[in-house]
């Protein structure tokens, strides 16, 4: 695309940590150097890495008076991401990932939604994961999933499964980052919490048809490795915001499911000093206490004297095929009377 079409355009600020990620840098860069859309600047932080990755980028700068180096001020991605953002100078701001590729109008495809939509939405592209050692069938369902909330700009509605804002490719107006509270949190998954923030905030999600951004998988990928992306760190965010944006206190709460989330999620519940009764539809699991909470059947449920709330840690996709009918077919509301908590 010729650069006249985007003379008067906002400046993209396009945030990226790095730690150790020298051997993907090249790639990444060149994917962003490469944009058609060309009003952007590049703040890449350096998290104390140990690797050439500085040096790399370094010599970018050189090259490029777009990119800005930067040395993390603090620890770990949430202050480098802070780092980046008070240096940035952006009306538009996005995050990218030091190991990924960018398609090539990626930024066009997003500032062009964004201007359309206005202030108060959050521009989204498709992603596809890629690997040298292939794709676990778990990370192709979630693509599959995200991608189908993607296409509708739905990705609200199943907010407790999983984190439904793609970390690296997402565009908002830095106006409304800062309504949300941008990197203020010191709360991970960092990228799952502001994903609840924005939907706090009211923010809505554009819908996208287009895959804009490839995202890399490989063993040492910081999302595998680290504790802060641990299964019972996201569940303890989801109980957070549950308590916080969607419990209704004049309703009974139900937990449905005893396998090791609803476990854990019942521990959260009990540490919170919140209410709630056990259901499951195990029969050996029936009358038996677990944590001092009696195991109820499901049908329970139905004989609370008021329109009940339930959180659901079933993970079977035919089980929670089979709920969500038994639910919706006696008028519960799914967002609102039942969420699915994986």
């Amino acid at each position: 695309m010729s650069e006249s079409l985007f003379m008067n355009k906002p400046l993209i600020s396009i945030l990226m940590p790095f730690r150790n990620t020298a051997e993907y840098l090249p790639e990444c860069i060149a994917s962003i150097v490469g944009q058609s859309y060309p009003h952007w600047e590049l703040l890449a932080v350096d998290d104390h890495s140990s690797d050439m990755g500085p040096s790399l980028i370094r010599s970018k700068v050189q090259e490029e008076p777009r990119i800005t180096l930067l040395k993390n001020e603090g620890k770990g991605i949430i202050e480098a991401l802070r780092t980046a953002l008070r240096a940035s100078s952006g009306s538009l701001v996005t995050r990218m990932d030091s190991d990924d590729v960018m398609v090539t109008d990626k930024l066009a495809v997003m500032q062009e939604d964004l201007e359309v939509a206005g202030r108060g939405h959050i521009a989204l592209g498709k992603v596809r994961y890629f690997s040298s050692v292939g794709i676990s069938s778990g990370y192709r369902r979630y693509e599959t999933w995200l991608n189908r909330l993607i296409q509708k700009g739905s990705n609200f509605e199943e907010r407790y499964k999983e984190c439904v804002i793609p970390s690296p490719c997402w565009m908002v107006y830095r106006k409304d980052l800062d309504v949300c509270g941008g990197f203020d949190p010191d709360r991970y998954p960092e990228d799952y919490d502001l994903a609840f923030r924005m939907y706090a905030s009211g923010f809505k999600c554009l819908p996208c048809d287009q895959v804009l951004h490839y995202w890399r998988d490989y063993p040492t990928r910081t999302s595998r490795t680290s504790s802060n992306y641990a299964d019972n760190t996201f569940l303890e965010l989801k109980v957070h915001y549950f308590l916080r944006l969607d419990r209704d206190a004049s309703s009974a709460l139900f937990l449905w499911g005893a396998g090791n989330k609803g476990k854990t999620v019942a521990r959260l519940l009990l540490a919170h000093n919140c209410d709630f009764e056990w259901v499951c539809d195990n029969p050996k699991k029936i009358g038996k206490k677990i944590y001092g909470q009696e195991m109820k059947s499901y049908e329970t449920i139905l004989k609370s004297n008021a329109k009940p709330q339930s959180i659901i840690t079933v993970a079977n996709a035919g089980a929670q095929r089979q709920i969500r009918q038994y639910l919706n077919t006696r008028y519960f509301t799914e967002g609102v009377d039942y969420f699915f908590f994986c």
